[in-house]
């Protein structure tokens, strides 16, 4: 992977990490770079998952695929923010 494609990936995690947060109502406890790693494993799986049921390569914009990866974050962030309740 050359370095392009590693800037492009943080890109997308922070991306998709932040529309997962916003997707979530209330207040998230967990910080922003909690919100890209999520974002960044989102993307990762999400693509995955959509290429698995055959929807990743799509004519246009893949809006299936972004609605699993955004998906995907927004449970990411959930999971995150309430562990960090927990151990309070």
């Amino acid at each position: 992977m050359e370095i392009s494609g590693i800037f492009s990936a943080i890109v997308v995690g922070v991306v998709i990490g932040v529309i997962g947060r916003l997707v979530l109502p209330g207040r998230q406890r967990i910080g922003i770079v909690a919100t890209i790693v999520v974002g960044f494993v989102a993307a990762l799986l999400g693509t995955a998952i959509a290429a698995g049921f055959d929807v990743a390569q799509t004519r246009g914009v893949d809006w299936t695929e972004w609605l699993i990866q955004i998906g995907l974050a927004a449970f990411g962030v959930a999971l995150l923010d309430r562990g960090r309740v927990r151990r309070r």
